[in-house]
């Protein structure tokens, strides 16, 4: 395998570590700068408002310097006094200017403060219900999936598996680009943000509390570290990782990978079959896309069929899975299915039409 030199690797993990935190899915809020363009319109209302109020009952107030109370030291008395400066040089001096002062540019007063305020206490307020959704989220994440990376494969590996019954609110993504985690949070799944090749970024994911991690990343030597790192954290889990060169498979299966998937070489397989049979090519990418045609769906046995052969099962099967090996359908070896047996079958693809996890662990040498 051509691995880069460990001071490469060293600058490259530096690069992404940067910042790592984590972006729950959230709805479409309003652009900042209209709602700071709405807040000032207000507090520019109740100025004016309130400049207006006190020109109209100028006689009621007593201005220092000569004694008259005109447009201009309205507007001048109206800012230090809602901004509550209050040089002292204009006053009311009539009950009624008093009285207005009391029930009327008070209250404005407040209102004109919790407008300049509000974006400091909406600030406050947002990043304690975000820590306190955050919390919750941490603790209610049980058997989740992880995907490392969401690119093509790790966009297609989502929405295969969410095909089959997972839910969004199951999966977090790990992506070193900012823009790529507010592309998955878009979309209805939590990102981490950060390099997913060292152990705190992945135990922001919560992975050692993972069912299943599906490493989809551009580079075989991250995908490598990533598979390290990740069973280091969480034995029993379920490891899919995509190399690009097949050369690579067998250093991601040491490293820990229960699965590992070679893209450029499926991809070139499938564009053989299809320049054989198009007709072929067409079916085989049909049952590769869960949720539409064919599906090839994993389920276990159910009592009525132990004790019968695999064609005698009302589905076509595959293969028969019989703890660590997976068997044809055709191979003597299988007999008679057995009530621990799993079967790979393919279906029509209907809403029913689920993959059972398999949550036993994968034996290995």
């Amino acid at each position: 395998m051509k691995l880069p030199g460990h001071d490469a690797i060293a600058r490259q993990a530096d690069e992404h570590l940067v910042t790592h935190r984590v972006k729950l899915p959230r709805k479409v809020v309003e652009r900042p700068i209209r709602q700071v363009a709405k807040r000032l319109s207000l507090a520019l209302l109740v100025l004016v408002a309130t400049a207006f109020i006190v020109y109209t009952d100028h006689d009621g107030y007593n201005d220092n310097s000569d004694g008259s109370v005109d447009l201009l030291d309205a507007f001048y008395y109206a800012t230090v006094t809602l901004s509550t400066t209050g040089y002292g040089d204009i006053t009311p001096v009539s009950d009624a200017a008093r009285l207005t002062n009391i029930f009327v540019i008070t209250p404005l007063r407040v209102l004109f403060l919790i407008i300049l305020v509000g974006t400091t206490l909406e600030v406050l307020t947002e990043r304690t219900r975000e820590e306190w959704r955050l919390n919750r989220w941490r603790s209610a994440l049980r058997d989740h999936t992880v995907v490392v990376g969401f690119g093509t494969k790790g966009r297609s590996a989502i929405q295969t598996v969410c095909a089959t019954g997972l839910r969004k609110e199951q999966v977090v993504v790990v992506d070193p680009s900012s823009k790529v985690i507010d592309a998955a949070t878009a979309d209805g799944y939590a990102g981490v943000i950060g390099d997913a090749t060292r152990s705190e970024v992945l135990k922001r994911a919560e992975v050692h509390r993972a069912r299943q991690i599906i490493i989809a990343t551009q580079r075989d030597d991250t995908a490598v570290l990533v598979t390290l790192t990740a069973r280091q954290l969480n034995r029993g889990a379920k490891i899919v990782a995509a190399v690009r060169e097949e050369e690579n498979a067998p250093l991601l299966q040491q490293s820990g990978a229960d699965a590992v998937i070679t893209s450029a070489s499926a991809a070139g397989r499938l564009l053989g079959l299809s320049v054989l049979s198009p007709a072929a090519g067409m079916v085989m990418e049909d049952l590769i896309q869960q949720g539409s045609g064919l599906d090839m769906v994993e389920r276990p046995v159910v009592k009525a069929e132990v004790g019968r052969g695999p064609r005698d099962t009302d589905d076509l099967v595959v293969s028969v899975v019989r703890g660590h090996r997976v068997l044809g359908y055709d191979d003597p070896a299988v007999g008679t299915l057995q009530l621990t047996d799993r079967l790979i079958t393919i279906v029509r693809a209907t809403p029913d039409a689920k993959v059972t996890p398999d949550v036993r662990p994968i034996p290995r040498d």
